[in-house]
């Protein structure tokens, strides 16, 4: 359910809609991705079968020929969903830098949605982005996913600010140790920003209040493997990188 829903539906299946809809996409890009649309389709029509048996077998007989999956049906054996082997995990299929991208490409666009959703922005408004604190990776991805970019976070323009160059005061959101900028002039209320920033940081906040508690706990450290301990280290840090950044935003705000 979470995979089809959050994955395939809401995310999937809008990031196509830049490469179908696009007259200047070429037809290559347009088949790979019709192609992966009803290739995981079809997968999960099967993944889904043994509890919803009736209406994947009618979806199935539709999906199936377009997935080029079945052979052609005979009165001796009809082509029919119950017969498919169950998909299994295929290791050599995951592609962890793809991931990493479409992970960075969300918090991307959910950062400024949240932003948007807070100041009372219409989602549907294009805005400026700035970035700062960016690495090589970052700059790259962000000329890579600019499409779906400007497609689903409504982007008007984004622009990489030099190395140690703030910009203008601006509502912010992290997408790791990158920070998203949509400048303030004219476009927020103060005190709403202000508000915003303050729930975040309550939040950071109560996280590494949370984790500390844990880190000092002799029996959590002591019995648990070093691999969760390390993890938790890991996300004291980018807690407190975080709440350290949010700190600095809301004291440019105040400053207004």
């Amino acid at each position: 359910y979470e995979f089809t829903w959050n994955e395939y539906c809401d995310w999937y299946l809008e990031l196509s809609k830049p490469v179908l809809n696009n007259p200047n996409a070429s037809a290559a890009a347009k088949r790979g991705t019709r192609r992966t649309l009803v290739r995981v389709l079809e997968n999960l029509l099967r993944l889904a079968h043994p509890i919803m048996p009736f209406i994947t077998e009618e979806i199935w007989q539709r999906a199936a020929p377009m997935a080029g999956v079945i052979e052609p049906p005979s009165p001796e054996r009809p082509a029919t969903i119950m017969t498919q082997p169950f998909p299994r995990h295929r290791r050599a299929l995951v592609n962890e830098q793809a991931e990493q991208e479409m992970e960075w490409v969300k918090q991307f666009i959910l950062g400024i949605r949240k932003i948007k959703g807070e100041m009372n922005i219409a989602p549907g408004k294009p805005v400026p982005v700035l970035l700062a604190n960016t690495n090589a990776q970052d700059r790259a991805w962000a000329v890579a996913a600019r499409p779906y970019l400007d497609f689903l976070a409504r982007t008007e323009s984004i622009t990489v600010l030099p190395e140690g160059e703030e910009g203008p005061e601006s509502a912010l959101a992290l997408v790791g140790e990158m920070k998203v900028l949509i400048p303030l002039a004219g476009l927020i209320d103060k005190d709403s920003e202000l508000s915003r920033l303050q729930k975040e940081i309550d939040r950071q906040s109560g996280e590494v209040e949370r984790i500390n508690r844990k880190l000092s706990n002799p029996n959590f450290v002591d019995k648990a493997p070093e691999a969760v301990v390390a993890k938790e280290r890991s996300k004291m840090q980018a807690a407190e990188s975080a709440l350290s950044k949010l700190e600095e935003q809301i004291a440019r705000i105040r400053a207004l």
